[in-house]
């Protein structure tokens, strides 16, 4: 799959860039991607001119789901055991960087995902089409990009241990109650709010905004050694035998529920889990 049809980077002026993921059908997070917007987030680290990034989707009823976990093996590894996993760093760089990240959320983000819509600064969400999750326990599996670092931070400990623990799917009405994105509108709406919040952005001084984040994140953002910990107790699960036990029967279901696994995902694992 080229590079061109997995995520799609333009910069609309000076000041704005936008990232579009499209990996169809479903927008599954796969090792190219990662390396692809690292590649992007690095050449923007520098640049002077740019205020706001934002991200969104080309690929209908989906923002960005979970690891193609059948894919395991193409995704980068760090070039040694004491190297930031590279998702890792991606995340940490995203919410670190000297501009405003910003998610126009239509459809499904969940899992790494997930992860990485937590890790931007700000998460506006489609009332009709936005749904989450943060499904890896139900696999028998542990998050490990920040899920379990940042969303109790943003909805509260026991919010927290619910969404991650049932590994169920929250609509975006329920999302916006808990604080797990910034603002749930309308989907008719959603597209010029975001495009006003962009140009008001635009318009402020780069230096005051970049500031601004940096103290808001001194107050807010987990360890980052939180973080390089999560992960590695996400490659340890994936040996564990509470994922390989389910793994089987996981598949068995979704040969038999097709795309319709991605739809319902939260629904399915229950059913995977209960045939166990």
């Amino acid at each position: 799959m080229s590079e061109q049809s997995i995520i799609h980077y333009e910069r609309t002026s000076p000041q704005v860039a936008k990232i579009t993921f499209s990996n169809p059908p479903v927008n599954l997070i796969v090792g190219e991607t990662v390396l692809r917007l690292i590649e992007i987030v690095e050449e923007l680290a520098t640049d002077p001119d740019i205020q706001v990034v934002v991200f969104d989707s080309a690929t209908p009823d989906f923002f960005y789901n979970h690891f193609d976990l059948a894919a395991a093996a193409d995704f980068p590894a760090p070039e040694d055991e004491n190297a930031v996993p590279v998702w890792t760093d991606l995340v940490l760089k995203l919410s670190k960087a000297p501009y405003i990240t910003i998610a126009a959320i239509r459809g499904r983000t969940r899992g790494g995902g997930n992860e990485l819509a937590l890790a931007l600064d700000l998460r506006y969400a489609s009332r009709e089409k936005a749904i989450f999750g943060q499904p890896e326990v139900g696999s028998g599996l542990l998050p490990g990009g920040g899920g379990s670092e940042r969303l109790p931070r943003a909805i509260g400990r026991d919010r927290a241990l619910e969404a991650i623990l049932t590994s169920d799917d929250y609509d975006a009405d329920t999302a916006e109650r808990w604080g797990w994105t910034t603002r749930t509108l309308p989907d008719s709406e959603l597209d010029a709010f975001v495009d006003t919040i962009v140009g008001r952005l635009a318009s402020f001084d780069r230096t005051s905004l970049a500031s601004a984040k940096a103290q808001i994140n001194r107050a807010s953002l987990p360890p980052d050694a939180d973080l390089i910990a999560a992960y590695g107790e996400f490659a340890h699960s994936l040996t564990l035998p509470g994922f390989l036990a389910r793994a089987a029967g996981t598949q068995a279901v979704v040969e038999q529920a097709g795309i319709d696994f991605e739809y319902r995902l939260g629904q399915y694992i229950g059913i995977a889990n209960q045939q166990l």
